[in-house]
């Protein structure tokens, strides 16, 4: 009994160590980051009111879309896809449009519990919450004149031609065009 006890041991050890090697590698090569969103269709797209940005209320996560892209917050963090069902970029919250870091907490399907007791028709208290440096460079992020928003972008209509997993393939994708100059103005964050 002994023999068989320490004969299985030797036996599951590796299988422990080759399954860990496996899911870092697989990790590590995959691009864009898997946040768990799987949409089977085409989002229906709503604006809100007064704002360049577009969410679903339908969804049950902070599913928005502005100047081109799709934007999810998760968590504490803001994800970017060109594509309604990723894959995901982790963008740093220093470099969220401004568009999306203004949109009233009312259009967060899923607002994370930091939200509650802050007023629905406002932006989040994202300084308050991202702390002293945040509010330092983003300075301003939330004042702004309501009359002076930009259009919408238009909405990615072709997208739903490809719902679920039939994404277009590279031939395929060469012969969408899109003809949209984006409206925020893309900026890097600076090296301290």
């Amino acid at each position: 009994m002994r023999y068989l006890l320490i004969v299985l041991s030797m036996l599951f050890v590796p299988l422990t160590t080759v399954r860990a090697d496996v899911s870092v590698g697989v990790g590590i090569s995959v691009p864009g980051v898997s946040i768990g969103i799987n949409m089977p269709a085409y989002p229906r797209l709503v604006r809100v009111p007064g704002y360049p940005v577009y969410y679903d209320p339908r969804v049950d996560l902070n599913f928005f879309f502005y100047d081109g892209l799709y934007w999810v917050f998760i968590g504490d963090n803001w994800y970017v896809s060109s594509w309604y069902n990723g894959p995901w970029d982790l963008v740093d919250y220093y470099d969220v449009p401004l568009y999306i870091l203004r949109i009233p907490v009312r259009y967060y399907r899923r607002p994370p519990p930091y939200f509650h007791g802050w007023r629905a028709d406002a932006p989040p208290r994202w300084g308050e919450h991202w702390g002293r440096e945040w509010e330092q460079r983003r300075g301003g992020w939330d004042q702004w004149d309501r009359r002076s928003a930009p259009r919408p972008a238009p909405l990615p209509s072709y997208q739903r031609n490809y719902s679920g997993d039939r994404y277009p393939r590279i031939r395929a994708s060469r012969n969408v065009s899109i003809r949209f100059v984006p409206n925020a103005t893309v900026t890097s964050r600076a090296s301290p």
